[in-house]
């Protein structure tokens, strides 16, 4: 790149180096661009002046938001960066258990783990500890670690796999936790039935003072009073379901206690252990009151819901297929004699030449060595228009050719903006602490009490003379009917089923946490091209004699261009159709025909095409093309064709034998229901920005709506998240984007969303995705939001059924398992048949 650029001073809002000739100061600031300059008058420095994107494209924070942890620097001397998928995280908890984990471990300086993406990035040094080493420590007590493809900073690769690494590493997982659901219901089924037959009717006798173990013994005709061989075989077969089937519950218990950090996971495993180790001690003791039933199906019934809640989402990640893929791994080398190799692109070296064909992607960032070409930068920019280039202007890796050949020269980074974007995802998504569940801040307070509670009732017990069995049986029972284990019920329960009324709606969501988010959102800022607008080119009108359009129709079928696409779309079909009344700019469906014309002559200019085209010269492409190769314009048509530039829409001025005789108009409209959108969050009392890297006449319509508080344009992919960054100093921030250069910014928000229809890298980078391009989801999305919430508060109150009947049984000295049975048998049912009610019907 010129040297001019290392030495400017760094953009005060998104840090870029300022070109020379984009450099806008004021009060003594230098900003990049017009687009930083806005944001910064808009929004002030509140406070963050200091909060630049450096130019590699790692976001650097000075300040974090809630559950956020702050970014380390970059790795330094002998350093690397690694970014590792851990299968298994589920909580805040066990971001915090891997980070020790990460961090015990010799050569690391640091490390961040976000449950949300299932992702955790250490840094590290490789002389002491290698990624292999990093692996395999960090796949331990059921959780499985992967190093991402591409997993470092050197070479950051992403194929929509942010989410999941490899799906069917992810099934396997699922059909594990699956097999240990089935096993304990198998193994639950095939004790409950006998014990349902045998032993309920004895406790309930013992209710009555008739019950004991004799008494039980002699009824099933086992062997008198002391054989009894069926209840060592309920131990035995209770202890196989507690240690296969609530295996997840008790590695997540024990975590938790590492961590002293009290979660969902204990609160269950708490009660069925007690459960379990009071039956034994009562089976020792010749006693009747065992409850090895209530630790299978509470073991069993909470699996199932966790299995239930993985199958939601992976239901979820199915629903996103076919996404764009915008990273390019080989480039073609262009030697001085003119032949050219393919090459990995982390081979290339600066300085070497480049040689891109029409319709390619460029593999790195560059500059243009030579003659002209017209790319298309929006995956990279998010400007809807291809721009024009000249040799010496810089070129970005990500955007594609659209029109000419590019050969450029490798920058002395040989990255492309998509690597360096996709680095900064990664490092802001693995810096996101996930938001720790309600459930989970319940348990953190109710345990203790509760422990504490069963403490001193065994002490309790003792004191009034008791003996040690007894006191120990005593404070098993307050852990038994004192832990409200429903709550690990009701949450995967809760979660499941709203995922999937979302996912019904069009609407996928991959973090359980994202609708208590959405519920403290101050401000959503929107994308202009491809979210509030269709991002597709098509014709809003012509103004051309109708004979010249079937003829500029047929000259166009030969360019690579969106607008040239747009124009055959519109004027061969018509052609074939017979239908030339429509010169008021209505717009056909087209699709890919062929209109067979004599051309005699083509040629491809940077900003338009010339042709011979049945003896008759037509030219097509911007004014300035026009005023190149002399052919005249007339007033009219200049002006008209400097309105639809004020509108932000592509003026295709069309002409023949040196005279412009009209006007095609081109560009993306508003999607449907925008509007009405923008008018429903206005009634949350939300705040609306836009933000674009379009031009400022591109985003006129969008000024004079009464909702929308500002509107950004020009605003490069750094700026953009800088500018989410100024933003959640006054509040909460939900960004709606679609494309590669969105997100960085959909990362950075407190909570992103993605339409369906972007890039791998905008849905990876979102919390929410939009599968059909509906913008109407939005509004539906902070519906389900509070009616989630409506659904929590209501499965959290029937949780604590549970405790409400058997508690008072105890304290009364009437607990008796029978009851303690179906006191969980009718949680579990009230439970099932909430969640399942439609959220949107209450």
């Amino acid at each position: 790149m010129p040297s001019s650029q290392s030495l400017s001073p760094p953009c005060a809002l998104c840090g870029r180096a300022v070109p020379d000739d984009r450099v806008v100061a004021e009060d003594d600031i230098v900003f990049c661009c017009d687009g930083c300059r806005n944001v910064h008058r808009g929004l002030g420095s509140d406070g963050v002046h200091s909060q630049m994107a450096p130019t590699d494209g790692t976001i650097h924070e000075s300040g974090t938001r809630a559950g956020e942890r702050e970014a380390d620097p970059r790795p330094t001397g002998t350093e690397e960066r690694a970014f590792f998928q851990v299968d298994g995280m589920h909580c805040a908890t066990c971001e915090a258990f891997l980070e020790s984990v990460a961090e015990g471990c010799e050569g690391v300086t640091d490390a961040a783990a976000s449950y949300v993406t299932e992702t955790i990035r250490i840094t590290y040094d490789p002389d002491r500890v290698s990624k292999e080493t990093l692996c395999d420590t960090l796949s331990t007590l059921g959780y499985s670690a992967t190093l991402r493809a591409g997993g470092s900073d050197d070479a950051p690769t992403i194929i929509g796999q942010s989410r999941r690494s490899d799906e069917q590493n992810e099934r396997g997982i699922d059909e594990v936790l699956g097999f240990r659901y089935a096993a304990g219901v198998i193994f639950g089924t095939f004790m409950l039935l006998p014990y349902a037959v045998l032993l309920y009717p004895a406790q309930l006798s013992s209710f009555f003072g008739e019950g004991t173990l004799d008494m039980y013994a002699s009824a099933s005709g086992i062997g008198g009073g002391d054989g009894l061989l069926i209840l060592p075989l309920f131990l035995v077969l209770t202890g196989v379901v507690l240690v296969f089937t609530g295996l997840p519950l008790l590695q997540g218990a024990y975590v938790s206690l590492k961590m002293r950090q009290p979660n969902t996971d204990l609160l269950v495993a708490l009660p069925i252990v007690s459960a379990y180790v009071y039956s034994t001690i009562a089976f020792l003791l010749g006693r009747i009151d065992i409850f090895y039933d209530l630790t299978i199906v509470v073991a069993a019934s909470v699996v199932a819901a966790i299995f239930y809640e993985s199958l939601s989402k992976q239901r979820a990640m199915d629903r996103l297929t076919n996404l764009t893929i915008s990273h390019v791994t080989e480039a073609r080398r262009y030697g001085a004699d003119g032949t050219t190799t393919m090459v990995d692109v982390h081979g290339l070296e600066p300085g070497e030449r480049v040689l891109v064909r029409e319709g390619e992607r460029i593999p790195v960032d560059g500059v243009l060595a030579e003659g002209e070409c017209t790319v298309d930068e929006a995956i990279v920019t998010g400007e809807s228009l291809p721009v024009s280039k000249q040799a010496g202007d810089e070129v970005v890796g990500g955007a594609i050719v659209t029109n000419g050949a590019a050969v450029l020269t490798v920058s002395d980074e040989t990255t492309s903006s998509i690597d360096r974007l996709i680095t900064s995802v990664w490092n802001l998504q693995s810096g996101d602490h996930g938001v720790q569940r309600q459930a989970d801040r319940l348990a953190s307070v109710i345990i203790p009490v509760v422990v504490g509670g069963a403490v001193l009732a065994g002490l309790g017990s003792l004191l009034v003379g008791a003996g040690i069995p007894v006191a120990v049986l005593t404070a098993l029972v307050v852990l038994l009917v004192g832990c409200p284990w429903a709550l690990g019920l009701a949450t995967p329960l809760s979660v499941a089923t709203s995922i999937e009324q979302a996912v019904e709606r069009g609407i996928v969501i991959f973090d359980e946490t994202v609708f208590e988010r959405l519920r403290d959102v101050d401000v959503v800022v929107f994308d202009k091209t491809g979210t509030l607008t269709t991002g597709q080119m098509d014709v809003l009108e012509a103004d051309a004699p109708s004979d010249l359009l079937a003829i500029v129709a047929a000259l166009e079928q030969r360019a690579s261009h969106p607008a040239a696409d747009a124009i055959v779309n519109t004027f061969v079909q018509r052609n074939q159709e017979g239908d030339r009344s429509r010169a008021d700019g209505g717009v056909a469906d087209g699709s890919d025909h062929e209109y067979a014309a004599d051309i005699t002559e083509f040629t491809s200019h940077a900003t338009g095409v010339e042709g011979v085209v049945e003896d008759t010269r037509v030219l097509v492409g911007n004014l300035d093309l026009f005023a190149e190769l002399g052919w005249s314009v007339s007033e009219r048509i200049e002006t008209r064709a400097a309105e639809a530039r004020t509108t932000g829409h592509l003026p295709v001025v069309v002409g023949r034998d040196g005279h412009a005789e009209g006007v095609i108009v081109v560009g993306d409209e508003p999607r449907a229901g925008w509007d009405d959108t923008l008018t429903q969050l206005n009634d949350r009392d939300i705040d609306i920005v836009v933000l674009t890297g379009d031009d400022e006449a591109a985003t006129d319509f969008l000024d004079s709506h009464p909702g929308i508080d500002h509107v950004f344009a020009g605003v490069p992919p750094a700026g953009k998240t800088a500018t989410i960054r100024r933003l959640q100093s006054r509040g909460q921030v939900t960004m709606v984007g679609d494309g590669t250069n969105d997100a960085p910014a959909l990362a950075t928000a407190d909570l992103g969303i993605s339409l369906g229809g972007g890039t791998a890298l905008a849905s990876d980078a979102a919390d929410i995705s939009l599968v059909d391009d509906d913008l109407a989801a939005v509004g539906t999305t902070f519906d389900l939001a509070d009616a989630a919430r409506r659904r929590v508060k209501q499965n959290n109150g029937l949780a604590l059924l549970y405790n409400g009947l058997t508690m008072p049984l105890a304290a009364t000295g009437l607990l008796n398992p029978v009851f303690a049975m179906g006191a969980v048998v009718a949680t579990g049912g009230l439970l099932a048949a909430n969640s399942f009610r439609d959220l949107l019907t209450e």
